[in-house]
């Protein structure tokens, strides 16, 4: 029996670069025995991802879709980590896998979410209301799946914290960027009075949830798929304001801030404050919207996230000092 092709896209970013360590790392015997082939978009990535035993792909973006379209169809299972908002690209890995199959002529939500609720009618009843390129992905993802009898599983993230062990960006975005603009500012700021709560989970967590999901796969087991294959994947929340606050006084003990102190600033404000990390409609979703779910289906099926709240909390003096290794910021504690 030959062995399982494994494609993944978004190697070199946070995410997908821990996924793919955790392949790696992996005992699964039918983890170890796949082949693993990645897309990337520098020959010297390439070359990084080789030496592993990675079969590395060179390509020129997402938005060359029938580049993407013929590498996935020469792979049995592809994980997407390249990005949730490129509807395009994702239904040009679905069409890719569908290739390869033989004919067998066969913004704020107030409540919150289960990944064993219909989140698929819940994204469709919200995409007819008001379209968002994250939203309008996952759906291409549900019903071109569907169409083109591909099974698809979607994890769908909320805040991911922690250092990522990939072997390229190793750093997440929602809290960095608050952090970053701490630093230029010399203070931290929340939108707004900052009431509303967001989800989190460690980026090993996650990579952990990529692994059993797959490890499952591959051993034959028939897991919820395509409108019930989402996954959600928290182990706490907190509130933007909390996240600044905890910014601030780690900033502070750190030294890299004068004072604790956290400025409430008005969305305008923010969307110029973020706008070389945020997109101007995704700042209030990024930074001060409302989203809480509960990851029952993920459990379910056997993730056992090991983070606890100590170590959300822990980890804020961490992202400082990986943020003032990686800018070179002043590096003197009080």
């Amino acid at each position: 029996m030959s062995a399982t092709k494994i494609l993944i896209t978004g190697v070199t970013g946070y995410i997908g670069g821990s996924v793919l360590t955790s392949l790696l790392q992996s005992t699964d015997p039918n983890i170890k025995a796949s082949e693993i082939s990645a897309l990337v978009r520098k020959q010297d990535q390439a070359d990084i991802l080789k030496a592993k035993g990675v079969n590395a792909i060179v390509f020129g973006g997402l938005d060359d879709t029938a580049v993407v379209r013929d590498v996935a169809s020469k792979h049995d299972l592809v994980i997407n980590t390249a990005s949730a908002s490129h509807p395009a690209a994702a239904e040009a890995l679905i069409l890719g896998l569908a290739d390869h199959l033989p004919i067998t002529g066969t913004f704020t939500e107030t409540r919150v979410l289960s990944d064993k609720d219909d989140v698929y009618a819940y994204e469709r009843y919200r995409e007819d209301r008001e379209p968002y390129r994250q939203r309008t992905t996952d759906l291409v993802v549900f019903e071109k799946g569907e169409a083109a009898n591909i099974k698809t599983y979607i994890l769908m993230s909320p805040t991911i914290y922690g250092l990522g062990s990939g072997l390229f960006n190793r750093t997440s975005i929602q809290i960095d960027a608050i952090i970053r603009a701490a630093r230029t500012d010399g203070f931290a700021s929340v939108i707004g009075a900052g009431t509303a709560e967001w989800d989190h989970v460690h980026i090993s967590d996650l990579a952990e949830l990529y692994e059993l999901v797959l490890t499952r796969l591959l051993a034959g087991d028939a897991l919820p798929s395509n409108k019930e294959g989402i996954y959600f994947n928290e182990t706490g929340h907190q509130s933007w304001r909390e996240v600044s606050e905890r910014i601030a006084k780690e900033g502070r003990a750190l030294g890299y801030l004068p004072s604790a102190a956290v400025h409430e600033i008005s969305l305008d404000e923010a969307i110029e404050k973020f706008r070389k990390t945020f997109p101007p409609p995704a700042v209030e979703l990024g930074l001060a919207s409302r989203s809480r779910t509960t990851a029952d289906l993920a459990r379910e099926i056997g993730w056992k996230p090991k983070k606890t709240r100590l170590d959300f909390e822990a980890s804020f003096r961490e992202e400082w000092r990986i943020i003032a290794t990686l800018d070179g910021l002043d590096t003197h504690q009080h």
